[in-house]
Formats: structure tokens, C-alpha cells, sequence
């Protein structure tokens, strides 16, 4: 049966998307662009790919347009980046950690407590480092435009509370479909669960799974707080989301097209960091008043817990990316 709903899901989102080509032009010369992503249509997110729409719009003086497809409607993360790759679709919102199966290079954000902060975090992005990781996916047809911020992710549970790693154990978290994500929960003593992000909240209420780690507004937007009780703030990923399309449309269009592009994606990256720090704070003012018990946590446990992580970094190509990243923090403090 599940194998039936997934095939009746692909076949009816390929339908869709082969009544338009992934980068349309019309008589009109008005370039389509189109983009689908898994978020609610009130995600900070989504409202930034609407105003990068916008940018793009007046930028091009309506010849070019992003046609935006939100909640799932041609499928999940990967199977968006899969349609991607064949061309058949152009752009997509994806968290990096999805996209480790198609570039390796992003297993860097999945790296607990990789940042000091949001300032270290955007500088590495804005780095050759943030660029080289963007670029890594041109020989399997995925070119990254840019980053958007998606916060530190933190654990929520829907009957225990945790306050440190020894509480997670045995308890049934739902991670993303990466191998990070599961090794870090193991490590921190939960049991690593994949379960697709349209499936969560019943799979929260049903008691498939206990607990799951996502940033503030995904955990509000979502209605997790509904069946979850408590958020424990000890953020231990920053992962950010990418926004991709696919090297068949991005060759495909011309030069003053892509350059338009490009700033239009500059411009959405500063709108949605505006966005999404205003989100944060409402969406934790909001779960509070639901009822949920946000819990402050002793970091240092959690971070005693992945040193192993580090340790299996040693002679790897990661290993020097890391090494780097932590030389301009400490560079960072010198000024």
C-alpha cells in the first residue's frame, strides 16, 4: 500500500509538471521558471521565494518569473531534487542535509556545533567555503544560487522532558533523511528515526516516533507543538537551506537571465534574514502561550556527547573545511 501512494504521488506530481517545462518561455518571451518546495505557504521561506519572485519580476521588467508550487504538491525533498536533475523541474528550497546524497560536501553543515554563532555562521557561508560547497553539485546537475537562513535546530518531545543527553535515551527521534542527522542522535543516545517531514505530525501523535529536532518556526508552522510538550533549546545543528536549480535551465538561459537571477537570490537572501529572525522570536512566544515548556539547557553535555564526531573527521576531506572554518572564528575574535 505504501509503495502505491508513493507511486500514485510521483506519477500524479510528474503530471503536473510535464504540463509546463521546467523553464517555460512563451510567445510573450517571459521566462518560468518553476520552483517547489515542502513548506507552509506561511513559512518565512516561502514568503522569501515570493519576494525573490517580485525582485525578479522588476529586475527583468516582467520577463521573467518564478512559479512557485509550496506544501509538497510535486512531492518530497528528494524526489523535487531528482525531478530537478532530469530537467523536468527547475528550482527548489531544500535543506542542505537532504541534498548529502547528491553532494557530499554538504555533510559540512550537519556537523554539530560547527558555529559559535550567527555571525561566524554567515561569514563561513559568505565565504569561498559557502561558495565551493554551492558549486559542488555541477556534476550532477545541481547548481546552488544561495543560502537561506534556517536557524539552529533544537529537540522537541511529546511526553519526556529532556534536559541533557542521558534523558534522550532510548526515546525515538525523527531525523531528515541523512546519515549526519542519525549518527549525531545516536551518538547523543536517542534513537535515530527517518520519517518524511509530511508524515511527522502523525507519525508525533500516534507515538511512531517521540520526539523530533527542527528550528523554531518549522516547529510552529508545522502544528508539531500540538502534540509535542516540550522544546529544548540546546541547537546543535545550523544547517542552512539551498536554493538549487538545475544546470539543464540554468545554461538554458541567457546571460542577462542569469544575472538577474543571481540578484534577485542576493536580494531574497538579506529579505528572508530579516524575516526569519522576527520569525524565530514569534514562533517561541507562540508555542509558549500553546503550552509547551521551552527548556534552556548546560550546552557543554551536548557538546561532550559528539566529540567522536570530530574524531571521525580526522584525514578526511571535511576534516580540513572544519579546521578552516575554525580559524575564522578565531580570526573573527582578533579583530
Amino acid at each position: 500500500m505504501r509503495c502505491l501512494t508513493f507511486l500514485s504521488r510521483a506519477l500524479a506530481s510528474l503530471a503536473i509538471v510535464l504540463l509546463f517545462s521546467a523553464c517555460d518561455t512563451s510567445e510573450s518571451e517571459k521566462t518560468s521558471i518553476r520552483l517547489a518546495h515542502n513548506l507552509d505557504n506561511q513559512h518565512p521561506v516561502h514568503k522569501s521565494l515570493v519576494y525573490m519572485n517580485d525582485v525578479l519580476n522588476d529586475l527583468s521588467k516582467g520577463k521573467m518569473q518564478i512559479v512557485i508550487y509550496p506544501s509538497g504538491q510535486l512531492g518530497s525533498e528528494r524526489e523535487i531534487i531528482e525531478l530537478i536533475q532530469i530537467g523536468t523541474l527547475g528550482m527548489t528550497k531544500v535543506s542542505a542535509s537532504s541534498l548529502e546524497a547528491f553532494i557530499p560536501e554538504m555533510k559540512l553543515f550537519g556537523i554539530p556545533y560547527l558555529f559559535s554563532n550567527k555571525t561566524h555562521y554567515w561569514d563561513v557561508l559568505n565565504s569561498d567555503i559557502g561558495r565551493g560547497v554551492l558549486n559542488a553539485g555541477l556534476n550532477v546537475r545541481i547548481k546552488g544560487l544561495g543560502y537561506f537562513d534556517a536557524g539552529s535546530r533544537s529537540f522537541y518531545t511529546t511526553n519526556k522532558k529532556v534536559t541533557q543527553p542521558s534523558d534522550l535515551k532510548g526515546l525515538k527521534i525523527r531525523v531528515m533523511n541523512s546519515q549526519s542527522a542519525v549518527d549525531m542522535v545516536n551518538l547523543m543516545g536517542g534513537s535515530a528515526t527517518p520519517v518524511s517531514w509530511g508524515e511527522l505530525y502523525t507519525s508525533l501523535q500516534q507515538g511512531i516516533v517521540e520526539g523530533a529536532e527542527n528550528n523554531p518556526p518549522s516547529f510552529y508552522y508545522s502544528k508539531h507543538y500540538e502534540v509535542s510538550k516540550y522544546y529544548l533549546l540546546d541547537e546543535h545543528t545550523s544547517i542552512p537551506d539551498v536554493i538549487i536549480i538545475g544546470t539543464h535551465v540554468w545554461e538554458n538561459l541567457k546571460e542577462q537571465e542569469q544575472v538577474w537571477l543571481t540578484q534577485a537570490m542576493q536580494e531574497a537572501t538579506a529579505f528572508q534574514r530579516r524575516l526569519w529572525e522576527d520569525s524565530v522570536r514569534m514562533s517561541l512566544e507562540e508555542v509558549a502561550k500553546a503550552g509547551v515548556e521551552i527548556i534552556k539547557p548546560d550546552k557543554s553535555q551536548f557538546k561532550e556527547n559528539i566529540k567522536l564526531v570530530y574524531e571521525q573527521l580526522k584525514g578526511t576531506p571535511l576534516d580540513a573545511l572544519v579546521k578552516n572554518i575554525s580559524l575564522m572564528e578565531k580570526t573573527n575574535e582578533d579583530l
